[in-house]
């Protein structure tokens, strides 16, 4: 069985790392994704945004070295979150867990005069 998903994107936000109560290091980032065809109403390219986990040194490298609109590569596995939100209302939904980050290229940045 394989469980890999590979994303190519750039970044939505700037990275923030967080600390949990128990010393583990995360962020969260949320990846622009642009469809490689033309949405066939509009003539344009759609987006997909795809929210992604990362931990540890994943996380500090990625918020050390990336901005909002940098380009990276995720390679990553889907896992089930299970999430209650009413006392016996709940739902499941799928989440992207980073294994490995690749710093494409940053987003160019503006020479001012």
């Amino acid at each position: 069985m394989v469980n890999q998903v590979i994303l190519v994107g750039r970044l939505v936000y700037d990275p923030e790392l967080r600390v949990l109560d128990d010393g583990k290091r995360v962020t969260t980032v949320t990846l622009a994704l642009q469809r490689s065809f033309k949405n066939a109403e509009t003539g344009t390219y759609d987006t997909d945004f795809i929210r992604c986990t990362l931990w540890s040194g994943i996380a500090e490298n990625t918020v050390q070295y990336c901005k909002k609109g940098s380009t990276v590569g995720i390679k990553a596995r889907l896992a089930q979150r299970h999430f209650e939100y009413n006392e016996g209302e709940s739902f499941t939904y799928p989440e992207v867990i980073a294994e490995k980050v690749t710093f494409i290229s940053p987003k160019p940045h503006k020479e001012t005069s």
